[in-house]
């Protein structure tokens, strides 16, 4: 927060006006409005001693070496952690380094790790070829697990319970409380992917040890950069995870943590607006005859909306659609295909309206994920909500 704030007030300001506030020197200090860009490699020291004593001070944003990071860094590491409710944030070079960092950093030849069924397909990937590689177990659990279900799971090895909530393509919203309850009675840590809900679930009051983001997303907001960050809430915590990064070389660029920067202070509005095109969106979809089902979490038709309604204070851009069942994947591809304001693309969280297939691209070991349809994803842009309903309802009647 800024020096003209009273750091113990933080709380009582609105989320826009803390982000808008947090990584920067104050709205009194003199000088540009947003912190520079500090691009370097060497590090130079006043005398031989400060570069003797500097090892010491490594968690301390004692500079070192370019790969320990630099101003810029550090302002997204203070806004990230203010959007988390955390106390320390680390800036890695993607989202998928995010998920990979504390998974390395917490599991080791001979541990089990515990990761919901519908998880990020990439995270899926690293458990099934590298950390199998290395020793390491992994057992993919029904993302709608209960506490009693979780605890039945965890095994005298189970060093990580990894969650996902809602799912990245089926969108199953997890009871995160219970599952960290059963994980911490037990002594596992904790990880969430919490990127879909930025900061409408706050990770740290719901027993959760590490929150992954993919900064590319919400923050980042315009399609330009790759990023990632990694929040905790202990002394203990940062420390593993920035010794992890500091020893693998993960590195973000400080241009895209800049841009980064620029980014997230307009992220509390581009949140309010696509929520609520979105949810408009979807409440459409669900009323057409070529629908299934709606796979949005703020739906009262969600099959978890009750847990939505307790743990989140709003939703996001991002949610699911089911065919319904006489057409096939090719009549998905054609109705994809037929759209005109929606690109093709994975991501999400940027200002353009996305749809993605995922019927045939998804993995499911546990049993959980079918919903009795060809399934696409979309993510809902800052376009004019009309005529994205109107460029659905052409892409529709394709189908007829």
């Amino acid at each position: 927060m800024p020096d003209d704030h009273n750091p113990a007030d933080r709380k009582q300001l609105g989320f826009a006006t803390r982000i808008g506030h947090a990584g920067r020197a104050g709205v009194k200090s003199h000088g540009f409005v947003n912190p520079p860009v500090y691009r370097g490699s060497t590090v130079l020291y006043p005398d031989a001693e400060a570069r003797r004593d500097g090892g010491a001070k490594r968690f301390e944003r004692y500079m070192t070496y370019g790969t320990a990071g630099g101003p810029t860094h550090y302002a997204l590491e203070d806004v990230i952690a203010e959007i988390e409710g955390g106390t320390h944030a680390t800036i890695v070079g993607t989202g998928l380094a995010a998920v990979t960092v504390p998974l390395t950093a917490y599991l080791k030849n001979g541990d089990h790790c515990l990761i919901p069924d519908s998880v990020y397909g990439p995270a899926r990937n690293f458990a099934t070829s590298l950390m199998k590689d290395w020793g390491i177990e992994t057992t993919f659990y029904d993302p709608c697990v209960d506490e009693a279900g979780m605890a039945a799971l965890i095994r005298p090895n189970t060093k990580v319970v990894y969650t996902e909530s809602p799912g990245s393509h089926t969108f199953e919203v997890q009871d995160v409380p219970a599952i960290a309850r059963a994980a911490h009675a037990r002594g596992c840590k904790v990880l969430m992917d919490n990127t879909w809900g930025i900061h409408t679930f706050q990770p740290f009051e719901h027993g959760v040890d590490v929150s992954i983001q993919a900064l590319t997303k919400y923050v980042g907001g315009h399609s330009d950069i790759l990023l990632g960050s990694i929040t905790v809430n202990s002394d203990e915590d940062h420390h593993i995870i920035r010794s992890a990064t500091y020893t693998m070389g993960h590195y973000a660029s400080p241009d895209d943590c800049w841009l980064a920067l620029r980014g997230v202070r307009t992220m509390p509005m581009r949140l309010k607006q696509q929520e609520a095109a979105s949810l408009e969106v979807a409440k459409w979809l669900e009323a057409q005859p070529q629908i299934k089902q709606v796979l949005h979490p703020a739906l009262p038709s969600h099959p978890q909306h009750a847990l939505f309604k307790r743990d989140f204070t709003g939703g996001c851009s991002l949610f699911g659609v089911v065919l319904d069942p006489r057409y096939d994947q090719s009549d998905m591809f054609r109705f994809v295909n037929a759209l005109q304001l929606y690109g093709i693309g994975a991501s999400w969280g940027g200002f353009e309206s996305l749809a993605l297939p995922t019927t045939g691209f998804v993995t499911r070991t546990a049993g959980s994920g079918e919903f009795g349809g060809t399934m696409l994803r979309l993510h809902i842009g800052l376009e004019d909500t009309k005529d994205l309903i109107a460029d659905l309802a052409q892409g529709l009647r394709v189908l007829n």
